[in-house]
C-alpha cells in the first residue's frame, strides 16, 4: 500500500468492513457548496438505497477554508421530509486527504482503493461545484452499476445549445469513432463505476504519470472501453455550476482533456487499431430537448483570434499538420468574410493529424496543445456561424453527421498514426 494511503484511512475501512454502494465527493476549498452535496447523497442513498450498506467517502486537497469539517458535521435532519425513509442501516463518512498535486489522480486512486477494501459493488464519484445535483443524480448513476450489472456509466447532461463545445467537437467524435462506443461525456465530473473495474483500475500502472493530475476521469471511461466492460449512460438532467465555481480556461481544458485522451490513445492502441465501427451504448433516464440556460460566446471575435493566432503560428502548425491540411486552415483563416467555413473533412483531419503529431512526439507536447487553441477556435466559429439558426433537433442530427465523419476517416488516423499506407 502506497503512502497516500494513510492509517487514519486504514483504520476508517476496517470500522466500515463492507459495504454495497460507495459515493466520494472530492473537494478543494469547497465550504461553500459541500454541505449540498453530502445532504444530496444522503438523501440519494437513504431514498433509493434504504436497504444497502452505503458509504459516503470526502477527499480532500489540503482545503484551507474548513471543508473537511463541514463535511464531517453535515447530516439530514429530517429524511421525511424529502420523502425519503429513516435510513435503516447508518450511512457512515469516510474522509481521506490527499496532496493537491496529484489532482483527479489522488481522489480517483483514493476512491478506488476504498471500494476494493470495502468490497463495494456500486462506486459513483460527484462533483460538489454542480449547484443541480440532487439525490435523483445518486440513482441515475447508481441504479444500473448496482441492478443491471453495468461497469462503467457516464452522464448525459442538458445543456445550451452552444455549450460543452469541447466536448462535442473532440472528445466525443474522436471516442466514438476511435474506440468503437458513442458515449456523450467521456470525461465528466460524475461518474459511476462497479466494484469489478474499480479492481481493474488500481492494477494500471499510469499512476504516476503526468497526464492523471487533471485527465484521470477521461482514462477511466477509456480504459473501460478497452477493457470490454459493460458501458452505459444515463441522463441527468440540467448541469448548473455554483456561483462560486472556478472555471478552467481553454488553455487548462485542451491541455488537461485533450490531452488525456491523446495519452489515451497511446495507452490503449493495440485496442482501437481492430476497431472498424462504432455502437451505441445503453442508455438510461429519459433524455429531454430543451433549451435551457445561455451561452455567451462572441463569434466574431473568435474568429478574429482564429486569424491572428494561425497566421502567427504558421511555422509551428506546419511541423504537425501536413502541407494540403495546413493550407486548407490557413485560407480558412484568411477569408475576407468576417466568418469562415470550418468543413467537417477539415476538421477531422486537423484533429487527427494533431492525435498522430502528438503520438509521434514532433514537438514538446504541452506546446503542440497550445497550438490547437486558435484552429478550434476557426473550428467554433464556423460551427456558430452555420447553426446560427438552428433548432436542437436539427444540431443533434448535425452531431451524428461530424461523428460519422471522423468514423469514416479512422483510416486517415490509423495511417498518420502507425504510418501506414
Amino acid at each position: 500500500m502506497d503512502s497516500i494511503v494513510s492509517d487514519e484511512f486504514l483504520r476508517q475501512i476496517t470500522a466500515i468492513g463492507q459495504v454495497d454502494v460507495l459515493v466520494s465527493v472530492p473537494t478543494a476549498d469547497n465550504r461553500h457548496t459541500i454541505e449540498h452535496a453530502v445532504n444530496a447523497v444522503q438523501i440519494g442513498l437513504a431514498k433509493y438505497f434504504p436497504r444497502e450498506r452505503t458509504a459516503l467517502m470526502n477527499v480532500d486537497a489540503q482545503s484551507r477554508d474548513g471543508t473537511p469539517e463541514i463535511v464531517r458535521e453535515a447530516a439530514v435532519r429530517d429524511f421525511q421530509s424529502y420523502l425519503a425513509p429513516t435510513p435503516l442501516r447508518s450511512s457512515p463518512i469516510i474522509t481521506a486527504s490527499c496532496h493537491p498535486s496529484l489532482g483527479q489522480a489522488g481522489a480517483l486512486r483514493l476512491t478506488l482503493t476504498a471500494a476494493d477494501l470495502l468490497r463495494a459493488k456500486a462506486c459513483a464519484i460527484v462533483s460538489p461545484d454542480v449547484a443541480s445535483l440532487t439525490p435523483e443524480w445518486i440513482d441515475a448513476l447508481l441504479r444500473p452499476i448496482y441492478r443491471e450489472g453495468l461497469d462503467q456509466l457516464t452522464p448525459i447532461y442538458q445543456r445550451h445549445r452552444f455549450a460543452g463545445l469541447l466536448v462535442r467537437n473532440i472528445l466525443a467524435p474522436v471516442v466514438g469513432a476511435v474506440y468503437g462506443y458513442e458515449i456523450e461525456e467521456p470525461a465528466p465530473d460524475e461518474i459511476s463505476f462497479s466494484g469489478v473495474l474499480a479492481c481493474h483500475l488500481l492494477a494500471q500502472d499510469v499512476w504516476q504519470e503526468s497526464f492523471m493530475r487533471s485527465g484521470a476521469l477521461m482514462w477511466l471511461t477509456t480504459t473501460a472501453l478497452a477493457g470490454n466492460f459493460r458501458v452505459g449512460q444515463s441522463f441527468l438532467g440540467p448541469k448548473v455550476f455554483a456561483a462560486r465555481h472556478f472555471s478552467p480556461s481553454l488553455a487548462e481544458t485542451m491541455q488537461s482533456a485533450v490531452g488525456a485522451l491523446f495519452k489515451s490513445m497511446e495507452e490503449h492502441q493495440a485496442f482501437w487499431r481492430q476497431r472498424t465501427s462504432s455502437q451505441a451504448v445503453p442508455l438510461f433516464g429519459f433524455p429531454v430537448d430543451v433549451e435551457i440556460g445561455s451561452a455567451h460566446l462572441n463569434r466574431k471575435k473568435m474568429f478574429e483570434m482564429f486569424r491572428s493566432g494561425a497566421n502567427a503560428i504558421s511555422s509551428i502548425l506546419a511541423e504537425i499538420l501536413s502541407s494540403p491540411t495546413l493550407d486548407a486552415v490557413l485560407q480558412a483563416a484568411n477569408t475576407a468574410d468576417d466568418h469562415c467555413y470550418f468543413s467537417d473533412e477539415l476538421w477531422t483531419k486537423v484533429v487527427y493529424e494533431f492525435a498522430a503529431s502528438y503520438h509521434r512526439g514532433v514537438m514538446n507536447r504541452d506546446h503542440l496543445l497550445q497550438a490547437l487553441i486558435p484552429v478550434y477556435r476557426g473550428r467554433i466559429s464556423s460551427y456558430l456561424w452555420e447553426n446560427r439558426g438552428a433548432h436542437l433537433e436539427e444540431l443533434r442530427k448535425r452531431r451524428e453527421v461530424l461523428h460519422l465523419e471522423f468514423e469514416r476517416m479512422k483510416p486517415y488516423l490509423i495511417e498518420k498514426w502507425f504510418g501506414e499506407t
